[in-house]
């Protein structure tokens, strides 16, 4: 992984884990549904920025090694790139 977005994604990952534990003691404290919703839509905004991360990197690293080498290597990264897309537009 590319050591800045490595940081960077590490970092996100930090602040999920702290939302995620707010939104555990909001439940737990029987907080305001709509405060509880507003928090998790923010998880969801912070899952968002981690994934465009880890896109990047894929796409600078793992994504130009598969295309340098052709073939079924380019095929599978392509693959690979329409499955994720695919995913990301079938979300909820």
């Amino acid at each position: 992984m590319i050591e800045d977005i490595q940081k960077r994604a590490l970092h996100r990952t930090r602040i999920l884990e702290g939302q995620l534990r707010g939104i555990e003691k909001m439940i737990e404290n029987d907080a305001y549904c709509i405060d509880i919703i507003t928090q998790s839509l923010a998880v969801q905004k912070s899952l968002g920025s981690l994934n465009k991360l880890l896109v990047e990197n894929h796409l600078r690293t793992h994504v130009t090694e598969m295309f340098e080498a052709g073939g079924e290597q380019r095929e599978a990264a392509i693959t690979e790139l329409l499955r994720v897309f695919e995913l990301s537009n079938n979300r909820a």
